[in-house]
Parts: structure tokens; C-alpha cells; sequence
């Protein structure tokens, strides 16, 4: 008599495995693995430190005098004047901004549990403290300091909901009268340490998520990352120490541009 066998796709004993992952756009499936993760974590680190450094060439003016800086953040309101109606190109940039910084936090966040998932049940990890970065171990927490900052940042000298002093359409004023404030100054400082120190590895790593591995291009992965981040800190760092040793004092509005507010 003829016997006929269980097909192995279909045994008790063996269960079908659900795809529940592996539909959806090419795209999709991409930023779903760990290696499409690290390529969207490079590329929008990429777009967020050239943000960084825009935004501290642009603060720079605050040494010039409350003119330059002024002009320069209206500058940007009307930006591409008489072709787009007035602020329309810098609110798409900003919704870039944020959708890169969504995305960057939304593809750490997706490695670190794939990165859990990796190590088995019980695992204890032995680092070597003394051997590993401590830009390394801290990602997460300065990442963590950075993105509570941004959030105060915009309170502070883009709405003026936690500022006082705030008068629309005067940056130069409102960034010393909020510098004035030695606990918003020292935020400040304390914020943009731990940005200096994220974007060091930020910037080292960046090259080895997108696969990048060159022996003439690795040597000058720190030397890359240590200057952007030093003059990120050195830059962001100034503004408050100016402020607060009165090189720099706020101007009234309608009087002589050069000369200071009278206490």
C-alpha cells in the first residue's frame, strides 16, 4: 500500500513562520534592518550638523552689532524673496529639520533594541571602560540632554513662551537678555557640552554606519569629528560667556544702535 508523508511545511511539530515584517515598499524594508538604520542615522546626522554649524556662523553676528544679526534672521524670513511668500521656504526647512531629527532618534532608538535582541537571554556585558570612547557610552544620554535643550531653545528664543524679554523679530536682544539669566546661562553651557560631545561621535562614527572603510578616509575620522566638535563648543560656548561678563549688552529699540540699554 501506498503511504504518503506530511509535507515538512505543515508538520505539527514545525511551525509555519509569519512574515510580519518583510512587506511593504522596498524602502521600507530597508530602514527596517539594523544596516538601513545606520545609513538613515549617518545621513541625518549629516543634515543636523550642517544645521548646527549654519546656526552658530549666523550667531556669530551678535558680535558684529544688533543690526547684522537682526538683518541676518529676517534675511532668512524672506528667503527666496519674490518667489515664495515670506517664510514659506524656512518653514519647509525647519519641517526638514524636524523630520531628520525624528528620524535620527527613531533609527537610534531601533538599534539599541535591535542590539538587545541580539545578545542572549542572561547576558551580562563586560565592558572594557577604560578601553571603550566615552563619547560612546554616553550617546544616549547626551543625546537625551540635546533634544530636552532644543525643546527650551525654541521656548526660549524662537516662541518667547519662556523669555520674558522676548520681542519679536529682535534676536540680538533676546538672546542676551536670555544669556543675562545665569541659570539659562548655564543650561546653555551644560547643553552644548553634551552636543560637542555627541557630535564627536557623531561625526567619528558616521563614516563606519554607511560602510565607509578606507584606510587613506579612517585616518581622518578623528581629526574630522574633534574639529567640528571643538568649534561647535568653542563657538556656542562664547555666547554665554560674553553675556556674562558684559562684552556684550543689549541695545533699546529707537535709540543709538551703538549704545547699550541704561539698567
Amino acid at each position: 500500500m501506498a503511504t504518503t508523508t506530511e509535507p515538512s511545511s505543515v508538520r505539527p511539530d514545525r511551525p509555519v513562520p509569519i512574515k510580519t515584517r518583510s512587506s511593504g515598499p522596498g524602502i521600507v524594508r530597508f530602514y527596517r534592518s539594523a544596516v538601513g538604520k545606520k545609513w538613515v542615522m549617518a545621513i541625518t546626522g549629516v543634515m543636523l550638523i550642517g544645521f548646527v554649524l549654519f546656526h552658530l556662523l549666523g550667531n556669530i553676528k551678535l558680535y558684529l552689532s544688533r543690526e547684522e544679526i537682526n538683518l541676518y534672521g529676517e534675511a532668512l524670513r524672506n528667503i527666496p524673496e519674490h518667489i515664495l511668500p515670506r517664510t514659506w521656504l524656512l518653514w519647509g526647512l525647519r519641517l526638514g529639520l524636524i523630520g531628520a531629527f525624528a528620524l535620527h532618534i527613531h533609527s537610534a532608538y531601533g538599534l539599541t533594541r535591535i542590539n538587545r535582541k541580539a545578545r542572549p537571554q542572561g547576558y551580562q556585558s563586560k565592558r572594557d571602560y577604560i578601553a571603550a570612547d566615552f563619547a560612546s557610552r554616553t550617546m544616549r544620554w547626551t543625546g537625551v540632554i540635546v533634544a530636552l535643550y532644543l525643546v527650551f531653545h525654541l521656548m526660549d528664543l524662537t516662541w518667547g513662551t519662556a523669555n520674558p524679554e522676548f520681542e519679536r523679530g529682535d534676536p540680538y536682544n533676546n538672546l542676551i537678555y536670555s544669556l543675562q539669566r545665569p541659570a539659562i546661562a548655564a543650561v546653555y553651557v551644560l547643553a552644548n557640552v553634551a552636543l560637542a560631545i555627541h557630535l564627536f561621535h557623531g561625526t567619528w562614527s558616521m563614516f563606519q554606519s554607511m560602510g565607509v572603510n578606507n584606510p587613506r578616509i579612517n585616518g581622518l575620522r578623528r581629526p574630522l569629528a574633534t574639529t567640528i566638535a571643538a568649534i561647535v563648543l568653542v563657538g556656542n560656548l562664547s555666547f554665554p560667556i560674553a553675556v556674562q561678563l558684559h562684552l556684550v549688552e543689549p541695545v533699546c529699540p529707537g535709540e543709538n544702535p551703538t549704545e547699550p540699554c541704561e539698567s
